[in-house]
């Protein structure tokens, strides 16, 4: 255990991420380890220069928010969790209830479902859940189940999103990989290309968009509040965002790139209700270079650029998507740009702080740019009980809307209540980033979940699929 809580200094590279290069010097003399009390974040944040704004009242996390006639009860969000333990036919399955019921007694205001299916060759792994008219009523059940449970627990009914998904180049439908992609990309292939066959065509794409609709369709059915039309970390919706040289109706030009999210919120808003919320998961910089990367500069450099995000935004905007949850990176290819760890078995070219600045800031940009529009954060978790100080100062400044917590769901499912009635993180609940349940989750038969916070129940799978020791 005490492993999880070492010290670990990182080499960074300049020429990967320009945008902290001024830091650099600095960030290589820094420790690397989870803020377990305020105070070694207040330093460090002060060494680094990374200057996140702090706030010792956080009670902007408690007020309410209203959007499209859904009550927010609070400004804390439970993020999407890539998740692999539902039934072969794409139901819910034990693990999967155990996980939702603990976040609904947890006291967040809103619950973002992991990626969904839309089509069974889009699935991530053979046990991704998979929604289809067949089996509509297990996602009803659940869905019950979570409003259920968080009015008996905390008088609150959370809105939950259903995550509708197609994972392109990640595809594993059978349990190994069947890449369908837009694209070969030379930073992913290098000199071994995908095979053509494997390059979905324009009318593949008119498929998946109506598949995509269809979810939301059944979404709605299933007492879901609203769904997101996921579009972050080189799935399928997301690499056609950074398809320059793509031919046809979705590559080249930024209205083709982005035809297929642009369309599919279209269609999901004609065939729902006007009370049904559509959002995405949003990757608003990728962190590859140009020509294959979205919302960077074309000067060859890795800077992030929010021209091309903010056009895309204004046109969601104006097809009635109110909430957007923000994202960056590629957690296979680039994992510390969208999920800043303290350790793992990937050498970050930076210190984690510094990318947690990056997605805050750059969620910042566009909201000032688009104030109009409600935005949930994203990258905390590595600020340990820090967390809610600084997503409360950005909140309160009106750089965002909502703190979204992701991997510390796992490890602490009861945050939210933690936070808004005790005021604080408890330092020994605090997830440590330390990637195992990243680790399990992408073994064969594994499952997402803390392997340190929940151990009685991971801990045994850790053993049998990793092996080893924490």
């Amino acid at each position: 255990m005490q492993d999880l809580h070492n010290c670990v200094q990182l080499h960074y590279n300049t020429a990967a991420l320009p945008y902290v290069t001024i830091l650099a010097e600095r960030s290589m003399l820094m420790k690397n380890t989870v803020y377990l009390n305020n105070d070694d974040f207040k330093k460090q944040n002060a060494e680094l220069g990374t200057d996140l704004p702090y706030s010792d009242d956080i009670s902007k996390l408690n007020e309410s928010c209203e959007i499209g006639g859904h009550h927010f009860a609070n400004r804390l969000v439970c993020q999407a969790m890539e998740g692999c333990d539902g039934t072969f036919s794409g139901e819910p399955d034990v693990l999967t209830k155990r996980r939702y019921n603990r976040l609904a007694s947890g006291g967040a205001a809103a619950i973002w479902f992991e990626a969904t299916a839309v089509m069974q060759e889009g699935r991530a792994n053979p046990r991704q859940l998979y929604i289809t008219e067949k089996n509509l009523d297990s996602f009803k059940q659940i869905v019950e189940e979570i409003k259920n449970t968080a009015l008996k627990t905390n008088g609150i009914e959370p809105q939950i999103f259903v995550q509708l998904t197609h994972s392109g180049r990640y595809s594993k439908p059978n349990g190994i990989p069947e890449p369908l992609i837009a694209y070969n990309n030379p930073i992913f292939e290098k000199d071994s290309p995908i095979s053509s066959d494997r390059i979905v065509s324009d009318d593949y794409l008119d498929s998946v968009r109506e598949a995509l609709v269809n979810g939301a369709r059944l979404a709605e059915r299933a007492g879901f509040d609203g769904c997101d039309i996921k579009c972050c970390h080189r799935y399928l919706n997301s690499e056609l965002l950074s398809a320059f040289e793509r031919k046809g109706r979705y590559g080249g030009s930024i209205e083709n790139r982005t035809r297929l999210l642009r369309e599919a919120v279209i269609g999901a808003a004609k065939i729902t209700g006007s009370d049904f919320l559509i959002s995405s998961r949003l990757n608003i910089y990728d962190g590859f270079r140009y020509p294959y990367g979205f919302g960077v500069k074309t000067d060859g450099s890795l800077e992030f650029d929010s021209t091309e995000p903010i056009w895309l935004i204004k046109k969601l905007y104006e097809s009635g998507v109110k909430l957007l949850n923000i994202t960056m990176g590629n957690p296979y290819f680039n994992p510390h740009v969208n999920r800043p760890f303290a350790v793992g078995g990937y050498d970050a070219p930076e210190h984690p702080l510094l990318g947690v600045k990056r997605v805050l800031d750059g969620t910042a940009e566009i909201k000032k740019a688009i104030p109009e529009m409600k935005l949930i954060c994203s990258a905390v978790s590595f600020l340990g009980t820090a967390a809610p100080n600084v997503t409360a100062a950005y909140i309160k400044d009106g750089k965002f809307d909502f703190a979204g917590f992701g991997r510390t769901i796992l490890a602490y499912p009861d945050f939210a209540n933690d936070i808004l009635k005790k005021g604080y993180m408890d330092a020994k609940k605090c997830c440590l980033c330390c990637s195992k349940c990243i680790e399990i989750m992408r073994k064969p038969g594994g499952t997402p979940g803390c392997v340190v916070r929940d151990r009685e129940v991971y801990l045994p799978i850790y053993k049998k699929l990793c092996g080893g020791k924490i």
